[in-house]
C-alpha cells in the first residue's frame, strides 16, 4: 500500500512539474509573439487571441467532452492522471500568464526555438509516465493503441490541422513559425520519452557461446536465446546469441564479450520497441 501511494504521489508530482514547464513555455515564448500551438491548448490560445480570455479557461471547457469519450475508450488510470494533467495545465496557464515580463525574448525565431524545446520537455515527461494533458493527446493515444504510431508523430499530424486554422486569426508568417515550433517540439517529446529507455538487439557469433551467454545473464540480468546458424564458407554450425539490452548496457556487454572472446563478432541493431520479461511496457 505504501509503495502504491508513493508511486501515485511521484506520478502526480511529475505531472505537475511537466504542466508548469509547459505553461511557462506557452506564456513566456509562444503567446507574446502570438504564435500558435496544438491540442486543446492551441485551440485555447486561438480563442484567447479572439476573446481576450486566458487560454486556461478554454482548455478546461474543451477537454470535458474529450474526457467523457476517453473514459469509455481508454484505461481508467490513464484518464485519471490525464485529468490531473489537464487541470494542472489549465491552472498553471492562468497563474503564469504574466511570466513573459520576466522571461521576455524579443527575437521571434529564438522564442520559437525556446518555446518548442521547453514545452516539448514539459509534455515529454508527462507522456513518459503514462499520462497526458488531455485534449488531442487522448485522441492520439486512442489512435496509437489501434495503429501503433509514435506519439510524437501523431501529435504533429493532429495538431498541424489546428495550427492550420490559425492562419485565419494570425498571419502566414506566424503560422509557418508555429509549424517549425511544433516539428521541433515533436522531436523533443520523442527524445524525452525514449531518453532512458532505448533498446538494442545483440547478435553475437563466438566460439565461447556458453560462457558469453552465462556472463550476460549473470552480470546484466538479461536473458539470451540461441539461434542456430551455419557459416556459408566454412560450413561450421554455431549457436548465435540473441539478446535484447538497454542502450546504457551496451558498453558493459561489449566489455563482457571482449574479456571472454576478443575475436567474437558482435552485431548491434537499434530496435523500436521490446516488450516482455525485464522490459517495461511503453507508457502510452
Amino acid at each position: 500500500m505504501f509503495k502504491d501511494n508513493y508511486q501515485r504521489f511521484k506520478k502526480i508530482t511529475i505531472i505537475l512539474l511537466g504542466s508548469l514547464i509547459y505553461s511557462i513555455a506557452i506564456n513566456a515564448f509562444i503567446v507574446p509573439h502570438r504564435l500558435l500551438s496544438g491540442g486543446a491548448a492551441g485551440i485555447g490560445i486561438l480563442l484567447q487571441y479572439v476573446f481576450n480570455i486566458p487560454s486556461g479557461y478554454w482548455v478546461f471547457i474543451i477537454n470535458l467532452p474529450i474526457f467523457i469519450i476517453g473514459y469509455k475508450l481508454v484505461n481508467k488510470e490513464f484518464i485519471f492522471y490525464s485529468f490531473i494533467g489537464m487541470i494542472s495545465m489549465s491552472l498553471f496557464l492562468v497563474l503564469t500568464k504574466n511570466v513573459f515580463s520576466f522571461l521576455k525574448v524579443e527575437d521571434i525565431f529564438i522564442s520559437t526555438l525556446l518555446g518548442a524545446v521547453v514545452s516539448g520537455i514539459g509534455m515529454g515527461i508527462i507522456f513518459r509516465i503514462g499520462a497526458s494533458q488531455g485534449g488531442t493527446d487522448i485522441i492520439a493515444v486512442i489512435i496509437r493503441r489501434n495503429k501503433g504510431t509514435e506519439m510524437s508523430t501523431l501529435y504533429f499530424m493532429i495538431n498541424s490541422i489546428i495550427v492550420g486554422c490559425g492562419i485565419f486569426v494570425s498571419s502566414l508568417t506566424i503560422t509557418v513559425y508555429t509549424l517549425i515550433l511544433m516539428y521541433i517540439k515533436s522531436i523533443v517529446i520523442n527524445k524525452v520519452i525514449n531518453s532512458f529507455n532505448k533498446k538494442q538487439i545483440l547478435m553475437v557469433i563466438t566460439s565461447e557461446e556458453e560462457a558469453v551467454s552465462k556472463a550476460i545473464m549473470t552480470q546484466l540480468g538479461r536473458g539470451t536465446t540461441y539461434l542456430y546458424g551455419e557459416g556459408a564458407y566454412t560450413g561450421i554450425q554455431r549457436k548465435i546469441i540473441y539478446c535484447a539490452v538497454l542502450e546504457n548496457q551496451i558498453n558493459k556487454v561489449r566489455s563482457i564479450i571482449q574479456q571472454i572472446d576478443a575475436s567474437a563478432m558482435v552485431s548491434i541493431i537499434e530496435t523500436v520497441d521490446v516488450q516482455g520479461n525485464g522490459f517495461p511496457r511503453p507508457a502510452l
